[in-house]
């Protein structure tokens, strides 16, 4: 591909999108997609409808992809993705450069999955799912085992909604938004409420505490549940995302990519972490001391849940933003002082500073929770995360994920066995 030719003198020329999409060797979809991602810069000129684009902008553009392109492996995979979703640097993050916890502090779960999505804030967001979508997904975890985990729910649910969308394989903008305003709110409505006698209304923080407390729940608590779910609806490149990059890499919709990450979310490094911190905590309430537990938990082999993050060299922010809401509440005081118990007692040994695994904790132990609802906190959380995901990478190169397999077996030929 060669770099558009620049006339010496030309005022600040102009590219249409099919020469733009030749230039970049992708499709003109795939050009408005780097639009909405903050990419590329578009512009409308006078008299017209079409969008043209800074030839010196697309040209910068198709040289960055090249580079990109010529570090990828011989295979075709893309070991590191550009994304302009989630950046963690110097003990912060951010939601497409705004700081999470601010974000997240001034605007409700629904408008922080918005602004992941599109880039834009949309006051008031409100996600409900059709009547339709709801009740099939109801039926579909009602027939599953009682002891069935709360993940495999939310998988079961994802499903279920799929099936009723008929659009779920056109993967352009506006249906994969429209999915994700459909899924998120539909995993909280299959879940089983606490109390039968429970209205399902309101905003979806209000839903979903009712699938996970049996007490009625109050503004200083909602705000808690609410900030969380922002909190904690994106964190970059977790395992789980990268399972929904590769599933939409491979152009599946976006129920089966979120499905792919309810998958990564299961295992005990990842979603099940707050459930480990929640019953440590328990414990600790129970003895009146953190030393007992913490010593039991190394006995056994086990790192202290909770404390530490390989992303973060201080406190987690998320952790920070959530004990602050946490201390305004009175029922959330024995909890934080244990809490507190075991990260002073973890650091006469070694300087490990809570996470939001232990903040969550903190939240579901002093809101009559069981342990399983930090996971599905967070996975209703990620959700939203993993839509966003999955839109960035359907504008990517299709099977770009594609790693090569080290081969360590028997050298052939082998005989038959």
């Amino acid at each position: 591909m060669r770099d558009h030719d620049l006339a010496p003198g030309r005022p600040e020329p102009r590219l249409t999108t099919k020469e733009t999409a030749e230039l970049l060797g992708v499709k003109p979809e795939t050009v408005y997609a780097y639009v909405s991602r903050g990419l590329l810069g578009s512009r409308r000129e006078p008299g017209s409808r079409a969008s043209t684009f800074d030839a010196q902008e697309v040209t910068a553009l198709a040289r960055r992809n090249r580079r990109e392109a010529a570090g990828t492996s011989g295979a075709g995979i893309d070991l590191s993705v550009r994304t302009g979703i989630t950046l963690i640097e110097q003990d912060r993050y951010y939601y497409r450069g705004v700081d999470a916890t601010e974000l997240t502090a001034h605007h409700s779960f629904e408008e922080v999955a918005e602004w992941l999505w599109t880039g834009e804030l949309v006051p008031g967001a409100a996600f409900f799912a059709p009547g339709t979508t709801v009740e099939t997904a109801r039926r579909a975890v009602s027939a599953l085992p009682e002891h069935t985990s709360t993940t495999d729910r939310l998988r079961m649910a994802a499903i279920a909604a799929a099936t009723e969308d008929p659009l779920r394989f056109d993967l352009s903008e506006d249906a994969v938004l429209g999915a994700g305003r459909v899924l998120v709110p539909t995993l909280v409505a299959a879940l089983p409420m606490a109390r039968p006698d429970r209205r399902d209304e309101g905003p979806l923080a209000r839903r979903l505490w009712n699938r996970l407390s049996g007490r009625a729940p109050d503004e200083a608590g909602l705000r808690v549940l609410d900030t969380a779910l922002g909190l904690l609806a994106d964190h970059d490149l977790a395992a789980s995302t990268l399972a929904v990059r590769v599933a939409a890499s491979a152009r599946a919709h976006a129920y089966a990519a979120v499905s792919a990450g309810l998958g990564a979310l299961e295992g005990p490094l990842h979603g099940a972490a707050s459930g480990l911190a929640h019953r440590m905590l328990l414990d600790v309430l129970d003895q009146g001391t953190a030393g007992p537990v913490i010593a039991a938990e190394l006995r056994a082999g086990r790192r202290v849940p909770g404390l530490g993050h390989r992303l973060y060299a201080g406190e987690d922010p998320r952790a920070q933003a959530l004990f602050r809401l946490l201390e305004e509440i009175p029922r959330a005081e024995p909890a934080l002082l244990a809490a507190h118990d075991i990260i002073a007692t973890t650091a006469r040994h070694t300087p490990l500073h809570a996470n939001v695994d232990l903040a969550l904790a903190v939240f579901t132990a002093s809101s009559g929770m069981p342990a399983s609802a930090g996971e599905t906190v967070f996975a209703v959380a990620r959700t939203a995360g993993w839509i966003a995901h999955a839109l960035e990478e359907y504008g990517e190169r299709p099977l770009r994920m594609r790693p090569s397999g080290h081969y360590v077996g028997p050298k052939p030929p082998q005989p038959l066995p």
